[in-house]
Order: C-alpha cells, then sequence, then structure tokens
C-alpha cells in the first residue's frame, strides 16, 4: 500500500471472511456511519494541538451537524415507523431498528459533547474567558447586566401563564424556552409560566470589557440573564423553580411531482416546516417532573425523543462565543493566493483559460477567481451569453451580482436556481426573484431531481467566432464556504467540454435529453454507468496481470451498487486506495471481500469536500496516463439516479498531473488528520500507529505553505512546488 516516504503508517487490520449474504456484515450502516463522523469532528475539539477557540469551534460544530442529523435523517425514520414501513435499510435493519441504534449512539455522543464543554469551559477561564451563569456573574458586572436586562431583554420577552385560558405557545423548531414555577404572593395560588426566548437575540451576551477585569471576557446566556432577573420579570409572585428547554423539529420537505408552480409549493412547504412534528427534546437534568410531563404532553414527544442533560443545552450556539476577538485563541489567519497565471495575463481570465486549462484548489486559491470570471463576462462587450447553475450560493453573493451585472448590460444570462438545496430554500427563493427583477432567465430545473452540478459557461464573440469558456466545479458557488471548504474550480475552453456543457444546461432548462456527450457524463443519464466502465476496465488489468488501482476522494458513499463494483474489484486484486470523509457504507479490510480496500477519513482545519476519482488504466499510481475525473458527485444513489451531476475528465496534462500528484496524492500521505476506516466499523487516527521516529504529513498545511496549483504561473516550470513520493509496500 502506498505511504509517504517521511515515513511508515501502519495498514487496517484484514479482518476474516464476511459472509455471503446481503446485510450488516457486508456494509455498514448509513445513520451510523454519519454518527461515526460526527464523533470525529468532535475529536477535533480534543486535539490539543488546536488553539483554543478553535476547539470550541469544533464543539460547536458538531452541535450543529447532530441537529441537522435530527432534524433530516432521524425525523424521516419515525416518520417511517409511524406510516408502518418496514423497508430494510443497506445493513438490513428497518427503520424501527435503525432508531434503536441511533438513540443509543446519539445518547453517548450527547454526554462526550458535555464532557468536552466542561473541559473547555475550565481551559477558557484559565485563558481569561468566562461563561457566567445565573448564580456567579462579578460584583463589576451586575450593575451592566441588570440595565441591559431592563432596557433590551424586558422589552421582547413575553411570559405566558400555562392554564387552561391561555392556549400552549407555539415553539418554533431550535427554540428556546424558560418555565418557571411561581407562587402568587397574594393569594398563594401556584401557577407555571413560559418564556420564549426570541430568535433575533443572540444566545449569549458580552458584558463590556470596562465592567470585567483587565485581559478577562465575560459572556454570559441570554437565558441565564432571564433567570438571575427573573422577579423583575415576575413582581408579586415567588419563584419556586426554573428549567430550560429547547425543541428540534422534522425539517425535511416533501414536494409532490405534480406541484403545478415549484416556487408557491417551496413558499407553502418552508411555512409547513416551522411547524413540523417534534423529534427531539433537550431538558435540564434537574427539570420540574410536572413540568416535563405537560410538554411532553403539549409538544406530543415520546420520551425515547427526550435529552436529559446536567450541562449546556444548545451545543451549536457555543459558536458566537468561538468568534470572540482573542486570535491568539485562533488559528494564525490565512490569506488565499490569488492565482498567478491570471495575474500573468494582466487579470484577464479569457485569455488565461485560452492559453491553457487552469485548476484552482480552493481556499488555497482565492475564489475571488471564479467571481472574476462572471464579472469580466458582465463587463466584457464581446460577451453574448453567460449560463449558470447555482445550488447554494449564501446570503451575500458576489456571483448573485455579478449575473445581474451581466444582465443589466444587455447579455443574455440564464441562471438555474436550486430551490430544493436543503435549509438554502429560502434564500435561494429571493434571489431567484432578484435575479427575475434584473432580466435574468431564472430556470428551476427538474421537479424530482436537484440540480447538483457546479457549471458556468461564457459564449464569447472572437475573431475566430463563438468560444465558449467554462467552469466546473466541486463545490458551490458560495463566498462563505469556499474559505474553509477544499473544492476545485476548473476553468477550460475546450470545444468538446463547451459543447457537452451546453447540452447539459438544456437537458435541466428545456428537459432535452443529450444526444451524445463527446466527454462528460452526466447523472442520471450515464455518470453511474461510466465509473462501472473504468472499475470494471481495472478488473480486466487486473485479470491481465497488469498494474491496477483505484483512488477515489469524495464524502460519502452508500450506494450498493458502487460498493459491490467496488467489492468485485478488490476480489479481482485492484488495488484500491478510499478518501471518504463522511459517511462510508464499504466495509474495508473483509478478507475474501474487501481486502484490497483501505478506507481513510481527513478531518481539519479545512473541511474536504472535493470529488476526485482516478483509475490507474494499466500503469503504476499515480501514472500519467491514469483516467481522471473532477465530479459534484458524492458516491450515493441519490447523487447516481436522482440529481443532476456532471463527471469531468481531466486530459491536460498539466492539470491532471497537478490534480493527481499533488491534492489526490497530498490526500493519500497525510497522516496528521486522517483516520483509519476498521472492518468493525471503528475509526482510529492513522498518527497513533506511527513510530514516534517517523515524520508526520499534514495535507492542509502541505497546500497552505506551497505555493498554488495552476495559479502559480512559470513557478511550476521551476520547480517551486516540492514533489510528493509514494513509499510502495507493494507494487500498485
Amino acid at each position: 500500500m502506498p505511504e509517504p516516504s517521511a515515513g511508515s503508517a501502519s495498514t487496517p487490520p484484514i479482518a476474516g471472511p464476511a459472509a455471503n449474504a446481503p446485510g450488516e456484515r457486508l456494509y455498514f450502516n448509513r445513520e451510523l456511519s454519519w454518527l461515526a463522523f460526527n464523533e470525529r469532528v468532535l475529536a477535533e475539539a480534543r486535539n490539543a494541538s488546536y488553539p483554543l477557540l478553535e476547539r470550541l469551534r469544533f464543539l460547536s460544530i458538531s452541535g450543529s451537524n447532530l441537529d441537522e442529523f435530527m432534524m433530516i435523517r432521524v425525523a424521516g425514520l419515525v416518520g417511517q415507523v409511524q406510516r408502518g414501513i418496514e423497508k430494510p435499510a443497506i445493513d438490513g435493519r428497518n427503520p424501527a431498528q435503525q432508531l434503536v441504534a441511533i438513540r443509543e449512539k446519539i445518547a453517548k455522543l450527547s454526554s462526550r459533547q458535555q464532557e468536552v464543554w466542561r473541559e473547555l469551559r475550565e481551559a477558557l477561564a484559565a485563558a481569561g474567558i468566562h461563561i457566567a451563569d445565573e448564580k456567579r456573574v462579578r460584583p463589576a458586572a451586575h450593575k451592566w447586566l441588570k440595565a441591559f436586562f431592563r432596557e433590551e431583554i424586558l422589552p421582547v420577552v413575553t411570559p405566558q401563564a400555562l392554564d387552561p385560558a391561555h392556549p400552549f405557545p407555539f415553539v418554533q423548531n431550535e427554540g428556546l424556552g424558560l418555565l418557571f414555577s411561581l407562587t402568587r404572593k397574594s393569594d398563594g395560588k401556584e401557577l407555571m409560566e413560559m418564556v420564549l426566548i426570541p430568535a433575533a437575540l443572540p444566545r449569549f451576551v458580552r458584558v463590556p470589557d470596562t465592567h470585567c477585569e483587565a485581559g478577562e471576557a465575560v459572556f454570559i446566556s441570554i437565558a441565564s440573564l432571564i433567570q438571575r432577573y427573573a422577579k423583575k420579570l415576575f413582581p408579586g409572585f415567588a419563584i419556586n423553580g426554573d428549567g430550560m428547554f429547547r425543541v428540534l423539529r422534522d425539517s425535511d420537505i416533501e414536494i409532490e411531482e405534480e406541484a403545478e408552480d415549484l416556487v408557491r409549493t417551496f413558499r407553502s412547504a418552508i411555512q409547513r416546516r416551522r411547524r413540523g412534528q417534534v423529534i427531539q427534546l433537550e431538558i435540564e437534568d434537574d427539570f420540574d417532573p410536572r413540568a416535563e410531563e405537560m410538554l411532553l404532553e403539549q409538544l406530543g414527544v415520546q420520551e425515547a425523543a427526550v435529552i436529559k442533560t446536567d450541562g449546556i443545552i444548545g451545543i451549536e450556539r457555543l459558536g458566537e462565543i468561538a468568534a470572540a476577538d482573542r486570535p491568539d485563541l485562533k488559528f494564525e489567519p490565512y490569506s488565499p493566493r490569488y492565482p498567478e497565471r491570471i495575474r500573468e495575463h494582466d487579470g484577464d481570465a479569457f485569455s488565461a483559460i485560452r492559453e491553457k486549462d487552469i485548476v484552482i484548489h480552493h481556499p488555497y486559491e482565492s475564489f475571488e477567481v471564479v467571481v472574476d470570471f462572471i464579472r469580466q463576462a458582465a463587463a466584457d462587450p464581446d460577451v453574448v451569453a453567460i449560463k449558470q447553475t447555482l445550488y447554494r450560493a449564501g446570503s451575500q453573493s458576489a456571483v448573485i451580482n455579478a449575473l445581474i451585472e451581466a444582465a443589466e448590460a444587455g447579455k443574455s444570462v440564464t441562471a438555474v436556481v436550486e430551490l430544493k438545496a436543503r435549509f438554502d430554500e429560502e434564500q435561494n427563493l429571493k434571489w431567484a426573484s432578484k435575479l427575475e427583477r434584473a432580466g435574468v432567465q431564472v430556470i428551476y430545473g427538474f421537479t424530482d431531481w436537484k440540480t447538483h452540478a457546479k457549471a458556468a459557461m461564457v459564449v464569447r464573440r472572437e475573431e475566430d467566432g463563438f468560444r465558449t469558456y467554462c467552469h466546473f466545479g466541486t463545490g458551490n458557488y458560495h463566498p462563505a464556504t469556499a474559505r474553509i471548504y477544499t473544492d476545485l474550480s476548473f476553468f477550460t475552453a475546450n470545444p468538446k467540454l463547451g459543447r457537452d456543457a451546453a447540452q447539459m444546461m438544456n437537458f435541466v432548462t428545456g428537459y432535452v435529453e443529450p444526444g451524445e456527450l463527446e466527454l462528460i457524463a452526466v447523472a442520471p443519464l450515464n455518470l453511474r454507468e461510466t465509473l462501472y466502465e473504468r472499475i470494471d476496465t481495472e478488473i480486466a488489468n487486473a485479470c491481465e496481470g497488469k498494474p491496477a488501482a483505484i483512488w477515489m476522494k469524495c464524502n460519502q458513499i452508500t450506494d450498493p451498487g458502487m460498493i459491490d463494483r467496488l467489492y468485485q474489484a478488490s476480489r479481482a486484486g485492484v488495488a484500491i486506495e478510499l478518501v471518504v470523509r463522511g459517511i462510508c457504507c464499504l466495509r474495508p479490510g473483509v478478507a475474501g471481500m474487501s481486502d484490497n480496500i483501505r478506507v481513510r477519513s481527513i478531518v481539519g482545519r479545512f473541511l474536504e469536500h472535493s470529488r476526485i476519482y482516478a483509475f490507474a488504466n494499466g500503469e503504476k499510481m499515480p501514472g500519467v496516463r491514469a483516467k481522471l475525473f473532477i465530479s459534484s458527485a458524492d458516491l450515493m444513489e441519490r447523487n447516481l439516479d436522482r440529481r443532476v451531476e456532471a463527471l469531468i475528465p481531466i486530459r491536460n496534462r498539466t492539470v491532471h498531473d497537478q490534480i493527481l500528484q499533488q491534492v489526490l496524492l497530498a490526500n493519500m500521505l497525510d497522516t496528521e488528520q486522517s483516520w483509519w476506516l476498521h472492518p468493525d466499523g471503528s475509526y482510529s487516527l492513522v498518527a497513533a500507529d506511527l513510530d514516534k521516529s517517523a515524520k508526520r504529513f499534514n495535507c492542509h498545511h502541505y497546500f497552505m505553505t506551497n505555493p498554488s496549483l495552476s495559479g502559480r504561473g512559470g513557478a511550476l516550470e521551476a520547480g517551486a512546488v516540492p514533489r510528493l513520493s509514494l513509499a510502495r509496500e507493494r507494487q500498485r
């Protein structure tokens, strides 16, 4: 197996033979595999080599991830159980069995999150960052907090009595509330009151430095503030007790295929989502039993969906504290490089692309080059048309603004806006409306398929006729995620790719199925078959004694057909290396089934997001003859069969080498951020198996400290970039 020349990492063990029957022994459960991924995210919060606030940020991310998992995946399983659906998952478990296993894992994961929070809270205090509760606030801050409560909290919160005369209030998704047990002093009558904390308020408020000890930062949660000054909220009452709770609701959106007006249907569905079924209720460990019983009854929550904690409720909002202005407790700031090759052409993207294909590696290279590509098209009088897909564009989108500028400049602009991008539906509706007002032709694509391909086309009038410039990406046109997600942007003026891109766009905008694609494979038409053909070629080469290897990097692999094909390749002797950041249902290292497959997951400062697929094609890997593709698609059934995705072959020699022998190889060689997936479904850090004397390799650090890819201009020829190499344990 390939290992970094800097040191040797042990290979995951091979398990005994697996049964031939389908089910749990062949595949890992999708939901449990996702929970294992979130455990790896949580492990980053315990990484002592990280700055303290970055560790807190990872804890916050693990909380946000778990919330979304509950609102979508668990909610879906709950719905299946309620409807009596018994269809088994890939591992053979029915929905009810999955829920039992999931809830057991979630209970342990939630407990570990609280353990990490207690560790970090203590470390933060030692570093001068204090998170106060309702019982402990320094006297110097008390006066300010009291005034803040009176002036900024009291006017916006609304206590509501809970009795037959007052209907139980609606608690929105992710809503946080407090229940107070009161006794009226005038007549001794007991009363229960609810205070819902408005979503517009921050979760934490920071006490001004002038009211704190020198060098200290003090945060207090709004909920704790309300508890602390509850007497101001309930004059004339004795407060017997209080308790905090939080609600998560089913947030999935289902759209009927026969929807006549997709925009109106989505607006209505978004409203319904806000009132979805309660999936989980978080309460404090010492919550009043009577209050708990009332919440369960009024919210329609089963006891199994209750999480009790003696720690913080709403882990995800700790991100507000992680954003504190303490550079000494954060990663050293990183500024992405602007591609030198574009600079060499005086900022003229079209001239640079026309000369040679270009690959950009985000976030190490600036996403601004993608925005500038559209901006230049908008300002260029020779540009005739622009077409672009938009899946997630963010709340502040320079790409959207550039498309608007192009339309206002008289260009023909078409935007495929995907309304079904989960949790971005509302934002995408707003962008679609703004684009339409500017004169952009907005298309919503298929009702039952998501358009997930990332592509932009610019058609330009030149001396020798029209020329099409294309951008293909593995990630979204989203300026915020482009700073933290690792993705590839590929720019080309290859006429064949341009013609294929036009056919793919027409497929989405007019349902015109492509006649014959020259280079690109498009899901759900032929992307799956193209990957199958490449795997089959490797199987044939292995059977003929030729070098045979498959390297793949993706976010998830869950499709049983693709997994079975890889098992078949492994049995034939094909050496398979997979970098799967998140869910992996494939079980590696099983004798007689997958003993030639290794799976690693990379979790670190940046979120691995690019999809790269490479096939040896009869030569040792990484070789110049390898068949190489980048894609918007993961190896999931939804990506291969129910989404519009693009698989782009990389044929330019320079770009081919840069992606295969730099990006993909660096991922294969990483030892500092990588986890091995074992045959039993557990993960272990690659670094834990290294000899103490072995050199470590961090792929993120490598790309941050070395010149960029195509953007490096003449540096490539000057040999300014260190070449990566493999130390082979066996022929690949």
